[in-house]
């Protein structure tokens, strides 16, 4: 089967860990693991990861600029698509032993201009400010922020993600056998200008929905959501908590989940599923091989299994 392989933020950072590379890579080596197991399984694969803290981390370094020097997001996108992929490609070529190739895409994903999130910000980017701070940031930047907990950061725009250039470089690769590192952080958010060339936008493309996408463009078999938490749960955070092993597409279109964690990704299962793909798989990363053999995680296709 073909796998796309969505990565969440603990594949490369741990809770409470700092950003630095050697934490970065020590959890690459581990999700590099999985990644390898599953190759081994004899599925043919396509990795996707998240850049929040990465992207948070070259906002702060630009904040030592001048406001008009500072990068804009797309460029800072590109950047933690190339240092990610690049951790990620090496430490699963050592894996697998370097018995195939592996390869990292830069991304370009186009949103649509007229998208309602670009008058409406939600995203967070970049640190923490007190609100006198920010406030002046934002006058001087031109940022919008917002409330985060007792303190205030920059919001930017989450426009969903519409198509994919770069997917005739990806089938390439595919077709030659390549393990694809690509899309990551949701993609470098791009807009299609009338004369059909494209330019880089500020906003942060959310990363499950893209990876839906991608992998309802390849036509893959299956999409799995990788992260820290063992399986979508109902009534999560009270005491009558309990994981859902199988979903159908309506039953996942009714839950009700935090919008901040497991809401995006029982939406883009939901797609992927409704799109044709044949299941989707929300669960712990070293679990990758058994929610593929439906024994872990969450479960999603489009009827009863």
């Amino acid at each position: 089967m073909l796998v796309v392989a969505a990565l969440g933020g603990n594949a490369l950072l741990r809770r409470g860990e700092p950003l630095t590379a050697d934490s970065q890579r020590r959890n690459v080596q581990q999700a590099a693991t999985a990644l390898a197991a599953i190759l081994r399984a004899g599925h043919r694969l396509v990795i996707t990861h998240g850049n929040g803290p990465q992207v948070g981390l070259l906002a702060l370094q630009g904040a030592a600029y001048k406001p008009d020097e500072a990068y804009p997001l797309d460029i800072l996108g590109a950047e933690t698509e190339g240092m990610i992929g690049y951790l990620i490609e090496q430490e699963l070529e050592n894996a697998l032993g370097h018995d195939r190739p592996v390869a990292v895409l830069l991304t370009q994903i186009v949103v649509d201009a007229a998208d309602p999130a670009f008058a409406k910000p939600t995203k967070f980017v970049g640190p923490v400010y007190a609100e006198a701070e920010a406030r002046a940031l934002a006058a001087t930047r031109g940022w919008t922020i917002a409330p985060d907990g007792d303190r205030w950061r920059r919001v930017v725009a989450s426009p969903r993600p519409q198509e994919i250039p770069d997917l005739g470089v990806l089938r390439l690769l595919l077709d030659q056998g390549v393990v694809v590192i690509c899309a990551g952080g949701g993609g470098i958010p791009v807009l299609r200008r009338a004369d059909g060339s494209l330019i880089g936008v500020e906003a942060v493309i959310d990363k499950d929905h893209a990876s839906a996408l991608l992998a309802s463009s390849i036509r893959a078999d299956v999409l799995l959501m990788l992260t820290d938490v063992a399986a979508v749960f109902r009534d999560f955070g009270t005491d009558r908590a309990a994981p859902v092993a199988q979903l159908t597409a309506d039953q996942a279109g009714a839950l009700v989940l935090p919008q901040g964690s497991m809401a995006p990704k029982v939406a883009a299962a939901r797609d992927f599923v409704l799109g044709g793909g044949r299941l989707a798989g929300i669960g712990r990363l070293e679990d990758a091989v058994a929610i593929l053999n439906g024994t872990a995680g969450t479960v999603v296709s489009a009827q009863t299994i």
